[in-house]
């Protein structure tokens, strides 16, 4: 996933520069860490408020390239029966078959196609979002908040961003009309990503 540079103004790569080291040396294979990790999203209710959740389960990779940003990959898995809003009834009924119907399809899904730094720590990836039976491409754009050693001495990477979409691209439109006008849930809906992952060690030759 070609979405991470260094921060303080760090040179990123290009065909006439020479290659930062640092960035370099975040070449590697990374596993998100869920417990550090939040994929959530917002949507408005009833017009004139909005509800957050989150999906607690989710796991996923990343591929570095720090020579050649362009190279590297991400895929990420999301349990759909995770979603939590903080109200269980709700939580239900996102799981039911009038939206993510988690029984027939339990995760959600993304891979990563193609991505572009398109100014000082931000990037742009573009992939393929699954949602139940339906694959369309997804352009979110990422910060990169640094990398650091933690104290157990694993090296992590950060990244947020966020995305708009429109549910029912993806199938979920079940709604409900409000006797003042509108309806009870937007079809447009803010994904947010505050990814923190960790790099694997080398193999052994």
């Amino acid at each position: 996933m070609a979405f991470f540079g260094r921060k303080n103004n760090a040179s990123v790569a290009t065909a006439d520069r020479e290659i930062d080291p640092a960035l370099a040396a975040l070449t590697g294979e990374y596993t998100i860490d869920p417990a550090h990790s939040t994929i959530s999203f917002t949507v408005r209710h009833a017009m004139v408020t909005n509800v957050r959740g989150s999906f607690v389960e989710h796991e996923g990779s990343l591929k570095l390239d720090g020579a050649n940003p362009a190279a590297s990959s991400a895929a990420i898995d999301v349990s759909i029966s995770s979603v939590d809003t903080g109200m269980a009834d709700r939580d239900g009924h996102l799981r039911s078959a009038d939206f993510f119907d988690a029984e027939t399809f339990p995760k959600m899904s993304f891979r990563s196609t193609t991505a572009e730094h398109v100014g000082a720590d931000t990037y742009r990836i573009t992939g393929d979002l699954t949602i139940k039976d339906v694959t369309r491409p997804l352009t979110i754009d990422l910060e990169f908040n640094g990398s650091a050693t933690d104290v157990y001495g694993n090296e992590r990477v950060g990244f947020e961003g966020s995305a708009d979409i429109l549910r029912s691209e993806w199938g979920l439109t079940w709604n409900a009309a409000l006797e003042t006008g509108g309806v009870l849930v937007s079809d447009k809906v803010k994904l947010s990503f505050d990814i923190s992952a960790i790099k694997k060690a080398p193999e052994a030759a």
